[in-house]
């Protein structure tokens, strides 16, 4: 298998079946830097316009619509000291009637220890002046072309992935993507140094990262929605707005996933699932919502 050192020369602010900017075996490892959420690259010049321009698309020899693409991601290593974030949650997630009680949404500037590996307001807020964050990186947007030719913007998701700032995309963790073009034709970029869930104030900490994935091709896997699995657990994501058909997205594509892979009728998945499911929640910012459906793996016996 072969390490490719991809240094992208354009950034995308759509993932669509566009033209490659790497071609690579299945199997092989991609090392790349991202630019942060609005363009700005490590040394703070600014590339290319927001929102969350990828780097791609990589096309992976053998994948084929029906195949499924493995994303494991590898590493994420910090390339800025600083990030940003706005300053105050969105008005979709609280009252109406709060709304109008919020201060203006400013951009906060977070400093980055990447020695320490720790994450603190650069000017700390009232009440807030000994708080420092353990770094939790994690992708905010990456995925797959989508179905039917279509470019999508990266300010939203679906189930070719997208912008799903769910906080378990970080290093340790393999994501299946279901392939619906030739290639599977690859992006990512939009990477956080933490997040809180929901990215409720519209951002993670946004910064710019090293991030090393490999990408394999699993043939005729018949996913509908993205897989994931952690060394403890297995998540099912649904991408959808209102929150709740995202939930039903997700619940469907995990009693799928126990059926083909566990043995699990239908009956069996929902005594399991009734009483050890867990529910996250992803974005809650834009277009499209996410919810991962997550299950641990000790209540599980492959079949």
């Amino acid at each position: 298998m072969t390490t490719h050192r991809f240094i992208p020369t354009t950034f995308h602010n759509v993932i669509g079946s566009l033209p490659p900017a790497l071609h690579i075996a299945d199997g092989d490892t991609v090392v790349t830097e991202t630019l942060d959420a609005i363009g700005y690259d490590k040394d703070g010049i600014r590339r290319t316009s927001g929102p969350n321009p990828m780097n791609g698309p990589i096309f992976v020899e053998g994948a084929e619509p029906g195949d499924a693409l493995k994303v494991e991601i590898i590493s994420m290593i910090p390339t800025r000291d600083t990030g940003f974030t706005r300053s105050i949650v969105a008005a979709n997630v609280i009252d109406p009637e709060t709304v109008r009680d919020l201060p203006p949404r400013d951009m906060a500037i977070w400093a980055i220890d990447r020695e320490a590996l720790t994450v603190r307001l650069s000017e700390p807020v009232s009440g807030l002046d000994n708080f420092v964050l353990p770094l939790a990186p994690m992708i905010g947007c990456f995925g797959v072309a989508p179905s039917l030719g279509q470019a999508i913007s990266t300010a939203t998701s679906g189930e070719y992935g997208g912008n799903m700032d769910y906080r378990l995309f970080g290093p340790g963790t393999a994501v299946r993507l279901p392939v619906s073009a030739p290639g599977a034709l690859f992006f990512l970029g939009d990477c956080h140094a933490v997040q809180g869930d929901g990215e409720i104030v519209g951002t993670g900490v946004e910064t710019t990262f090293e991030v090393t994935v490999r990408l394999t091709v699993e043939k005729k896997a018949g996913l509908v929605w993205p897989r994931g699995e952690t060394t403890e657990d297995i998540f099912t994501i649904g991408n959808a707005r209102p929150l709740d058909q995202a939930l039903q997205h997700a619940t469907s594509e995990m009693l799928n996933w126990l059926a083909s892979d566990y043995g699990l009728d239908r009956t069996a998945a929902s005594h399991l699932l009734g009483q050890v499911v867990r529910y996250d929640v992803g974005n809650v910012f834009d277009p499209a919502y996410t919810m991962a459906c997550r299950v641990a793996k000790k209540w599980l016996v492959r079949r």
